[in-house]
């Protein structure tokens, strides 16, 4: 019974998540997503038994069918929706809670040849976007969301939205966050909703530094931003220069038309004196 409402499942989440599915009988002949699933969960059953070399085949076999890769040892919870799955990697030891949504192109990897837990886990309602890679071996919080195109190589929190490359967090908590100062100063009020007493100085010095945890084991630089916050500065100077200028010109300016009226004057008054004198 539990099978069958499983499948069942598998099938109501495509309805709740694709406008585009319009019948029962579409999803279970169209959606690779959800084939790649069941050919997972056929290749996990058997890789968990030590029959590798089959649980490798299933998972080939599913791959050539579907163009989604997800290894047998990979652990998936219930409702995940692979939407437009083609070119999705799913590593070993990565784990998937409840109710994720993946789409195209994403890659849940490692980020080196270590041994043992690699690569991600990731919480329940989580939503990756397109394109999106999470790298290593590190926790990606429940209701996260990964922007299209961003490189993950760090913890993400709860509620968390991220964006860029590497990745970083713009939206935390519903609040619009600029730094790390700003996460922590939302993760601390998070902290005394729930009941945390953040204005004692050695609780609050705690939670700063459980905060401050740095899961990064990878450093990627963002050479095209460096490039663009660098123009932008030039930029900057340059329109300062040219108003400076353009002030300077305006000056000059009226200060030659004033000496031209003055000329002018002084003209005027000679050629007064000398039709006098005649």
């Amino acid at each position: 019974m539990k099978f069958f409402s499983r499948l069942k499942k598998d099938i109501r989440v495509i309805f709740e998540r694709d406008p585009a599915a319009k019948s029962t009988l579409e999803v279970l002949l169209c959606y690779s997503g959800l084939h790649a699933i069941w050919f997972h969960r056929l290749s996990h059953a058997l890789f968990i038994r030590g029959w590798i070399v089959s649980a490798r085949l299933v998972s080939n076999f599913g791959r050539f069918l579907t163009g989604i890769e997800i290894h047998p040892g990979a652990t998936i919870g219930e409702g995940l929706f692979i939407d437009h799955g083609t070119g999705v990697v799913i590593g070993e030891t990565a784990e998937i809670g409840k109710n994720v949504t993946l789409y195209q192109g994403v890659t849940l990897g490692g980020t080196g040849k270590e041994k043992g837990k690699r690569h991600p886990t990731i919480g329940n309602n989580v939503v990756v976007a397109s394109g999106a890679k999470v790298l290593g071996s590190f926790k990606v919080g429940d209701h996260a969301k990964i922007g299209a195109g961003s490189v993950v190589l760090k913890e993400v929190p709860p509620y968390a939205t991220v964006v860029g490359i590497p990745g970083r967090i713009v939206v935390l908590h519903g609040k619009r966050v600029h730094n790390q100062d700003e996460v922590r100063e939302v993760l601390l009020d998070v902290c005394k909703r729930q009941g945390v007493d953040i204005t004692n100085p050695d609780v609050r010095q705690e939670l700063r530094e459980e905060i401050d945890v740095d899961l990064d084991h990878d450093i990627l630089p963002d050479p095209e931003r460096e490039m663009l916050e660098v123009m932008s500065r030039q930029v900057q100077r340059l329109e300062e220069r040219v108003r400076d200028l353009e002030k300077q010109l305006d000056a000059a300016k009226a200060a030659i038309s004033a000496e031209s009226i003055r000329t002018s004057k002084l003209e005027g008054k000679v050629d007064k004196k000398v039709s006098l004198k005649k």
